[in-house]
C-alpha cells in the first residue's frame, strides 16, 4: 500500500514574526558576526534545522529585520512630510515618530547602528545607504527651511545640529524599553523642548 504523505504545514505569519523578534534580540545582543543560528534557534525553543523551515539563512533573517523598520519608518516620516507642516512643526513629529519606532523596533535600531556601515557594502543590503542618504536629506532640507523662514537661528550651523539631533534620538535604542515610565512621546517631548529651545528663533 502507498505511504501517507504527510501534510505540508505552513508557517504562520505570527511565527515569523515570533522567530524574527528572538532573532534581533540576539543580533543586538550579540551582534550579527557572532550570531549562529543554533543561538536563534535555542532562543526560540527549536532544533536549528527547524528554524530553515522558515528562513534560508541568518541573512535573511537579518534583511526582513532591517527592511520593516526602515519601511515603518518611512510611512510615518512620509506622512509627516506631507501634511505641509512648517519646520518646527516637522521637526516635532520628526522626533515623535522616530521614538514611535524606537519603541515599536528597539532591537532593530540597535542593529541598525552598529551594523549598517559594514552590511551596506554588501549588494543586498545597499537600500541601508539608500535610507541613509534619505534620511540626511529630509533633516537637513527641514533645518535649512527653518533658518530661511526665520523659525531657527541664522547662525545654525546646520550639519552640526543634524548631527546631534540624529545621535541624541538614535542613541536612545541603547536604553529605552517599551513599558517603561514614559510613553515615546513623552520622551519626545522632553527632547524636543531641550532641543528646540536651543535653536528656536530668539525673540
Amino acid at each position: 500500500m502507498p505511504t501517507k504523505k504527510k501534510p505540508q504545514v505552513t508557517p504562520t505569519p505570527e511565527r515569523r514574526r515570533e522567530l524574527l523578534a528572538t532573532a534581533a534580540e540576539v543580533f543586538a545582543a550579540q551582534g550579527y558576526n557572532a550570531t549562529t543560528v543554533r543561538r536563534i534557534a535555542d532562543e526560540a525553543g527549536m532544533l536549528a534545522g527547524s528554524l530553515y523551515y522558515h528562513f534560508d539563512s541568518k541573512e535573511s533573517m537579518l534583511d526582513e529585520i532591517l527592511s520593516t523598520f526602515l519601511d515603518e519608518l518611512w510611512q510615518g516620516y512620509d506622512a509627516v512630510l506631507a501634511a505641509g507642516l512648517g519646520p518646527r512643526e516637522t521637526i516635532e513629529a520628526l522626533v515623535t515618530e522616530s521614538f514611535r519606532e524606537i519603541d515599536r523596533h528597539r532591537p532593530a535600531v540597535a542593529i541598525y547602528q552598529k551594523e549598517s556601515r559594514h552590511l551596506a557594502t554588501q549588494p543586498r543590503f545597499a537600500y541601508l545607504t539608500d535610507s541613509q542618504t534619505k534620511f540626511e536629506k529630509v533633516w537637513l532640507s527641514t533645518l535649512e527651511r527653518g533658518v530661511a523662514e526665520g523659525t531657527f537661528r541664522d547662525d545654525l550651523d546646520i550639519r552640526l545640529t543634524y548631527r546631534f539631533v540624529r545621535d541624541t534620538v538614535w542613541v536612545a535604542a541603547s536604553w529605552y524599553r517599551p513599558g517603561g515610565h514614559h510613553s515615546p512621546e513623552e520622551i519626545a517631548r522632553q527632547y524636543l523642548s531641550m532641543v528646540l529651545d536651543g535653536i528656536a528663533l530668539r525673540t
